[in-house]
């Protein structure tokens, strides 16, 4: 890290490398395209080699990063237009418990179901699922309420299940 802000240009290459993979598949998880996800990933790392003389922990690199690349995708679908349905005293019921049994789910048939969701349901499901924010982390980000991305967030894991029984998407 030292050496990147030294300004090192291999040491920014390396730290790329390090890093794009996992960044760019949140990028494609967040977008949904494999083209604005490419855009908002090399946003996210111009920002981060811009800002890099900031980061104090090298021991938090990856959240940093992290942090930098998912508020790029927010702000990505945030100009695209993507809107989150607002809810306010809707009781949301605690997640109920499904029989799994049935289904045979796989990674490539839960990844198309997710890939197909509105903007909205897929960004709350990836924010909570896979990069561990919490509701309120979440609510904050997106500037809605928590009950809003709690119910989001049980529409999206239902139409996924919706999703992969119709489109039998069962292996």
């Amino acid at each position: 890290m030292s050496r990147c802000k030294k300004g090192d240009t291999l040491a920014f290459r390396e730290l790329y490398n390090a890093y794009s993979a996992a960044m760019y598949n949140i990028c494609l998880r967040m977008t949904g395209n494999p083209a604005d996800a490419e855009d908002t990933l090399q946003e996210a790392f111009m920002q981060v080699f811009k800002n890099i003389e900031r980061l104090e922990n090298a021991g938090s690199v990856t959240a940093w990063i992290k942090r930098i690349v998912v508020n790029h995708c927010l702000s990505h679908l945030r100009r695209k237009k993507v809107y989150f349905e607002e809810v306010d005293n809707i009781d949301v019921e605690e997640e109920t418990v499904v029989d799994e049994s049935d289904f045979a789910w796989t990674v490539a048939a839960i990844k198309e179901a997710i890939h197909v969701l509105p903007h909205g349901y897929r960004t709350v499901l990836n924010l909570y699922i896979f990069e561990e924010y919490s509701h309120k982390e979440i609510a904050s980000m997106l500037d809605i309420s928590e009950s809003t991305v709690k119910t989001q967030y049980m529409r999206a894991k239902d139409k996924v299940r919706q999703i992969i029984k119709q489109r039998k998407l069962i292996r």
